[in-house]
């Protein structure tokens, strides 16, 4: 009777959470309407009104305006980390609505951080900007953080699949990178350096369990070749079009690290415009590690509903598909599923481990002009129920 009324009460805190989540998750997607009133209060010239013709709260003026700092205020509903919240300020140099079919997308310096109610916490800057007439792209970051996690182990894992270890990564680390477009086509090739020093620890009393190989502090450097393509309409919620990413990631002690390792991965996205207001995308992801890897760099599935590195392999490939159906005037509802599998070893596949996950959610279009929606998702997998605010598409890349 006293598991029975453990349980009990542990449901009934995580439904109060979830309803919490919930609220804090639509306060943010109203609040977001209003952006346009509140980030350009003060600015040269006066802002563009906050309704567009059809009388429903639209930021295309906001998004129409060339320069400014803009407050970002965002919740964490990550079930791996717990419900939290991030913030910061963003500073935009030119109109977000100028993106188009892979070009044309503003310069952006973020600062900002985060903290969750399991005790993670992070800090992080980046500046993403374009030169020589949209032809160069360059991208620098670092963060400074300290997340608490749960491993699972690598592939199939009977012992820490019902009793994951609780471990600290704590990453000091910072990234470069550079793209140039490929003659007028809309084919990017680029390199990536990143250098990382990540202090691991893991709970007290995990000595007598199944802990991976690691150290307690290790360094990580590599490079990164990668080519990408890019027709999506809009870098929002687009409509059709198509994003395509290869990297091959080399690392080692040349490069600054411990250890040599290699990782591969590789992206597919497009989205078909169908009949009757239906909008549908698919996405595939694969991706594999060599070397002497640190665990917790090897890849995992990352699914919505499917708390991230809960499933890590040697490799892994996962697929998802989303069906978007604008019903009424701004408003659409959202289905989608997904499954991803990660396993270690190309010639065996007995330690396999899957995860199947779906859900659905509404959106609503925050400005017309530029096609960008914005609403919550609710996705379901064995493991959790998480709920997500999003702003554009669930599979956003800059």
């Amino acid at each position: 009777m006293r598991l029975g009324g453990e349980r009990a009460g542990t449901m009934q805190r995580r439904n109060r959470r979830t309803a919490l989540a919930a609220r804090a998750c639509f306060t943010a997607l109203l609040a977001a309407a209003r952006l346009d009133a509140q980030a350009t209060a003060g600015a040269d010239q006066p802002s563009a009104p906050a309704r567009a013709d059809d009388d429903w709260p639209d930021v295309s003026g906001f998004l129409g305006e060339k320069y400014g700092f803009v407050p970002i205020v965002f919740p964490i509903t990550e079930p791996a980390v717990g419900y939290g919240a991030a913030a910061g300020v963003a500073f935009v140099s030119n109109s977000l609505g100028e993106a188009r079919a892979g070009i044309g997308r503003p310069n952006i310096t973020f600062v900002g951080g985060l903290a969750t109610e399991n005790g993670s916490w992070g800090f992080a800057a980046g500046d993403l900007r374009h030169w020589l007439d949209d032809r160069l792209q360059t991208l620098a970051g670092v963060v400074y953080a300290a997340v608490n996690l749960d491993y699972h182990g690598l592939g199939r894992n009977s012992e820490l699949e019902e009793h994951p270890l609780r471990y600290q990564l704590a990453p000091k680390a910072a990234a470069v990178q550079a793209r140039y477009r490929v003659g007028d086509t809309l084919v990017w090739a680029g390199l990536r350096y990143a250098f990382a020093v990540t202090k691991v620890s893991f709970a007290a009393g995990s000595e007598s369990e199944p802990l991976p190989e690691y150290e307690s502090s290790s360094r990580v450097g590599g490079l990164t070749p990668l080519v990408s393509y890019d027709s999506r309409d809009n870098i929002f919620t687009p409509l059709r079009g198509t994003y395509l990413e290869a990297c091959f990631g080399l690392f080692g002690k040349a490069l600054g690290g411990d250890d040599s390792f290699q990782r591969a991965s590789l992206t597919a996205i497009h989205y078909f415009r169908l009949p009757f207001q239906l909008y549908l995308g698919l996405r595939g992801d694969a991706a594999a590690a060599f070397g002497q890897t640190p665990f917790y760099l090897n890849p995992f599935i990352g699914l919505r509903g499917v708390p991230i590195l809960r499933y890590q392999g040697e490799e892994t490939a996962q697929a998802e598909a989303e069906l978007r159906w604008q019903f009424w005037g701004r408003f659409s509802l959202v289905g989608f599923a997904g499954s991803g599998a990660a396993w270690n070893d190309f010639e065996h596949f007995d330690d396999t481990q899957g995860v199947v996950s779906g859900g659905g959610g509404f959106r609503y279009e925050l400005a017309r002009q530029y096609g960008l929606h914005g609403g919550v998702d609710v996705a379901f997998s064995r493991d959790t129920t998480a709920i997500y605010l999003q702003v554009g598409s669930a599979w956003m890349r800059p």
